[in-house]
């Protein structure tokens, strides 16, 4: 079977979703397209734009970075560097040894930071300390707020205008569900391509280029470009919501292609009618460290209470 776009070389790759397949040159061409498109129709990036990507290491962070320096090339007076935040999760260091390489084969500036120097305490020591308090909180909803904040915080002192971050199609419809399943749909309202609600100088805008791109498909990518990234998954990623939700969504998808992108398609739709109908509360700084809160202590500050590091 021939490439069903070019129809010169053999076919490699099925998308069912689309009902053709297509040879790896083609497919490369379409994933880097529709990252365009998506940065173009969203005006996600301006052409002086200081933007870091978030880079874990993985293969969708991997795949941000690989992609936005090809487009850097095309607006040299903007500047693109990368992030990566350690947690401090035995089993993980793969993903900083990939992030620094492959920043050193892109030639991208690389700041690397750290839980254990900027909160005194690393996943591992903090987790240790939630089950000696029988605190059955997953590991997720820490982790995801201390790795934001300090991205946000460091990113702010950068200077920068963008973060990007390597969230795929897959992230996003799991996180529509999620929040569906659990009542929260005011979430929702905080989702799309650039993420949140309300704009204050305190936070750093962070953008999705990927969020188009099923993660299948992103793993296929930085197979084909040989980019270096970690396959480890994080030890306590077991014990999320979100690990159910893949499962279920994968086995839908499966049985009928297409439904991750029909999904994301309902979710966009949904968030300015969720934006327009929703109250925004007047925004404060947090009573200890100072940061933007809706509360009088931010959710940084009352996590450090709560586990007492």
């Amino acid at each position: 079977m021939m490439c069903a776009r070019c129809g010169r070389k053999p076919a490699e790759i099925e998308l069912s979703y689309m009902k053709e397949s297509v040879c790896s040159g083609c497919f490369l061409g379409m994933i880097e397209n529709r990252v365009r498109k998506n940065i173009r129709t969203n005006r996600l990036l301006g052409s002086l734009d200081k933007t870091a990507v978030a880079l874990s290491g993985g293969k969708d962070s991997a795949v941000s970075l690989h992609i936005l320096k090809m487009l850097h090339a095309k607006a040299p007076r903007s500047e693109l560097s990368a992030i990566t935040i350690d947690q401090g999760i035995k089993g993980t260091e793969g993903g900083l040894k990939a992030a620094k390489k492959l920043c050193k084969v892109l030639e991208v500036e690389h700041h690397v930071f750290s839980f254990k120097k900027e909160y005194g305490v690393s996943m591992d020591a903090l987790m240790k300390k939630v089950k000696e308090m029988d605190n059955s909180t997953p590991a997720c909803s820490f982790c995801g707020v201390l790795r934001r904040n300090l991205l946000n915080e460091k990113a702010r002192d950068l200077k920068l205008d963008k973060i990007a971050t390597g969230h795929n199609l897959d992230d996003e419809v799991q996180s529509s569900l999620m929040n569906i399943l659990r009542g929260e749909v005011e979430r929702i309202s905080r989702m799309g391509p650039i993420v949140g609600v309300v704009r204050d100088p305190a936070f750093v805008p962070r953008i999705k280029p990927l969020r188009d791109c099923p993660e299948e498909e992103v793993l296929k990518y930085a197979k084909l470009q040989n980019i270096p990234f970690s396959a480890s998954r994080c030890p306590y990623s077991g014990e999320a919501f979100r690990s159910t939700v893949r499962k279920a969504l994968g086995m839908i998808e499966e049985r009928h292609p297409g439904t991750k992108f029909q999904l994301l398609k309902s979710t966009d739709a949904l968030i300015p009618l969720l934006r327009k109908s929703i109250e925004v509360g007047p925004l404060t700084r947090c009573g200890a460290c100072g940061e933007i809160t809706s509360g009088e202590l931010c959710r940084v500050c009352q996590i450090r209470k709560e586990l007492d590091f």
